[in-house]
């Protein structure tokens, strides 16, 4: 990716690390001891069904949530505290502030933010976004609401990048692409915690892969040590239990 070599990547290993989290939310309990951690140029996947707690996790490791139980360390420091808040890059599943403004006026404004942002030219450039680069948010397609997430993600050269369902709603052209530039965050250093429901990404991107249910880690390991006895997804279905809509 554009300025890829430029990265400096500060953070010792591991650059995430969740020991025995626990958090309740209105008295139901969404985390229940969850243990995993994120190295450095690496990709790490976080699989699991709709309310296992995937998107609590990332909410708490980017300081939003504040856990009841356990500790979170995020590049050597605590979640958003303002050192480790301007070294990671986020990547929601929905953005909707964003409504009204223009994907280019929306990445040079983030890029202001950083002292040494990517170009927004070259994240137009990188990811295709130049054809509706001056359309209204609100008015983008699903697939190109998403490039658009991502290229927020990555203008500040993250360290650690959280990216939530990164290629929901991609085309296969557009979804392969994508592909390739987290493997080019992960061959800079980056390191990449990447939750998605779609097993084939998993096992395309993965290093390494933790499977999540009911708030606590199921099963970990590579993608070969997972696959061993049978694909991804059979491995996933029998050690998660049926997901909430």
């Amino acid at each position: 990716m554009p300025g890829a070599a430029s990265y400096t990547v500060r953070v010792s290993e591991p650059a995430l690390t969740l020991s025995s989290v626990g958090l309740a939310l209105g008295g139901a309990p969404v985390l229940n001891g969850l243990s995993f951690e994120a190295r450095p140029g690496r990709i790490t996947a976080l699989l699991g069904p709709n309310g296992a707690g995937k998107t609590t996790t990332i909410r708490c490791c980017t300081g939003l949530l504040t856990p009841d139980t356990g500790t979170i360390r995020v590049l050597d420091g605590a979640p958003g505290s303002p050192d480790v808040q301007a070294r990671l890059g986020l990547m929601p599943q929905s953005t909707g502030a964003w409504s009204g403004v223009r994907p280019r006026e929306l990445l040079a404004y983030l890029g202001s933010l950083y002292l040494h942002p990517q170009p927004t030219e070259q994240l137009i450039d990188l990811l295709g976004i130049g054809p509706f680069a001056q359309t209204p948010y609100r008015r983008l397609s699903g697939g190109q609401k998403q490039l658009v997430n991502l290229a927020g993600a990555l203008v500040g050269r993250p360290e650690l990048v959280f990216l939530d369902e990164p290629t929901a709603g991609m085309d296969p052209h557009v979804r392969h692409h994508t592909w390739d530039v987290i493997r080019a965050l992960r061959d800079a250093g980056v390191a990449v915690l990447l939750t998605t429901h779609a097993m084939d990404e998993a096992q395309q991107l993965a290093d390494h892969v933790w499977i999540m249910d009911a708030g606590a880690i199921a099963l970990d390991g590579t993608v070969a040590e997972l696959t061993r006895e049978g694909s991804l997804e059979s491995v996933f279905l029998a050690h998660t239990r049926g997901g909430q809509a």
